[in-house]
């Protein structure tokens, strides 16, 4: 099974910025598992920002284009560097892409950007993808790794595509104002109603919400792609959502005619 993870900034960090240790070492063992079984992995990672703010010391994430872009440089170092580190405990290399919008919107770069990812996967190594926030301002002001996660998993022909975040996956109401939500499991189709349903991101790190995520699974269930979101604070979660069980909420993908 071709898989695609996207990891959220709120997963991988503590409040503070700081990297959660204890959960990025289960998120990369439990990857380096379900690759050692026979799965295509590819990973798209948040955090670049997050990792920047805290390994900088700066109070909170910041508001200015410059100043995001400095803690992008800054944190997407230490992120590599700990992917590095963590995977080839396991024995698997990695490769870091990062990318703009107009590598995805531009017919040549986004066949060469497939190109890339095929070659890749061909090798075994596992590429680990992110906007590059440090050049693209755009991508900073608009740019979400959920969308981007779909359009790799629709470039790729992904089976599924995983959205790790910071709650259980979507509920009839918002489950933080009140305490009656109830999860919704499964979603066949993604009506008007559905839609309503999404809320902002209430992170201070990251810049997703429930409405880039129904925008993601549009998009994957639209080329074919299962989806699933599932909260990251327990990556184990994604041996069963591998196996089809049901956590968290699960798209189904569109079967063409």
């Amino acid at each position: 099974m071709k898989i695609v993870v996207k990891v959220g900034t709120s997963t991988l960090a503590h409040a503070t910025g700081r990297l959660n240790i204890r959960r990025i070492e289960s998120l990369c063992k439990v990857l380096s598992d379900l690759k050692n079984a026979g799965h295509e992995i590819i990973l798209v990672s948040s955090g670049a920002i997050g990792m920047g703010v805290g390994k900088i010391g700066l109070p909170e994430r910041p508001h200015d284009i410059p100043g995001k872009q400095a803690a992008a440089a800054v944190g997407q170092c230490e992120l590599m560097y700990t992917y590095d580190k963590l995977f080839s405990e396991y024995n698997h290399t990695v490769a870091q892409l990062l990318i703009t919008a107009s590598d995805i919107k531009d017919e040549t770069r986004k066949e060469n950007f497939h190109n890339t990812i095929e070659r890749l996967l061909e090798l075994s190594v596992l590429p680990v993808i992110n906007e590059n926030d440090t050049v693209a301002t755009e991508e900073i002001k608009i740019g979400d790794n959920d969308t981007l996660s779909a359009v790799v998993s629709a470039s790729i022909g992904a089976d599924l595509l995983v959205l790790l975040t910071d709650i259980n996956g979507l509920y009839d109401k918002n489950p933080k104002d009140d305490p009656t939500a109830v999860l919704i499991k499964e979603v066949d189709e993604i009506t008007d109603e559905i839609k309503a349903l999404a809320r902002p991101s209430e992170s201070n790190l990251g810049t997703g919400g429930m409405i880039t995520k129904l925008s993601a699974a549009c998009l994957a269930t639209e080329a074919g792609c299962d989806m699933v979101i599932a909260n990251g604070k327990n990556p184990e979660a994604l041996y069963d959502i591998v196996e089809g069980k049901k956590i968290g909420t699960f798209f189904k993908k569109k079967v063409k005619a």
